[in-house]
Parts: C-alpha cells; structure tokens; sequence
C-alpha cells in the first residue's frame, strides 16, 4: 500500500522523534507562555522539521506548551522534550507565568484573600 494514501498517517513512534528521551532538558509548565521571533524561525530551520513547526506555531503569537502540543498534534510528551530543546538552543522564548522573587508574598497576599472570602 503506498505510504501517502494510508488512512493512518505516517507512523512514527515518539521515541524516534526525541532521539529516546523521555523527559525534557528542563522543566516546562504546561501554561507556560512560549513565542518566537522571525529570527528565531529562520534558524530553527536547521534544527529539524518538528522542531521548525513547532517555532512557526509560535511565530507572532504566544502559544502555551499545552496549545503547541494540540497544534502540532504531537503527544504532549514529545512537545515537552522538543520545546524545551528549542528554549535551551535560544529558538524559543520561554515567559514564565510567576517570577521567582516574590512568590513567597504573593502566596501570603492569596491566602488572605481567600481567608477574606470564606469569611463572607
């Protein structure tokens, strides 16, 4: 049977798209917001073909981790590694949903507000 005409697709498991692994060069929060500029689509090109559509999904539009693996139609698994490849390369910028100083006061601030709630 020839291969374009196969109802299911290209099969390719996605261990052979991230070269065997499993977890991701650095962690990545599902929300976390991700963009990349045309520079950075330009040289993603190099860097392999998910890893080119995973940088023109992102192209002029933040895109979560979540939403990259819907578009793609990858397995969240696989845009994990990916992703977090192209961040450590410098072909994606990650934006993190909180800053690390501070946490620990805006915790205390959402706990009041939500004693105050309960309280209501």
């Amino acid at each position: 049977m020839d291969p374009r005409r196969d109802p299911r697709g290209a099969l390719v498991r996605p261990y052979a798209v991230t070269r065997g692994r499993t977890e991701p060069s650095r962690d990545i929060a599902l929300e976390a917001v991700l963009t990349c500029s045309a520079t950075q689509v330009a040289e993603s090109r190099f860097a392999g073909h998910d890893k080119y559509r995973i940088a023109t999904v992102c192209e002029g539009r933040a895109q979560s981790l979540a939403e990259i693996a819907a578009y793609t139609r990858m397995p969240l698994g696989v845009a994990r590694v990916l992703v977090a490849d192209l961040v450590a390369d410098g072909l994606l910028t990650l934006h993190t949903a909180a800053p690390a100083e501070g946490f620990e006061e805006r915790m205390e601030i959402l706990g009041r507000v939500l004693s105050g709630l309960r309280r209501l």
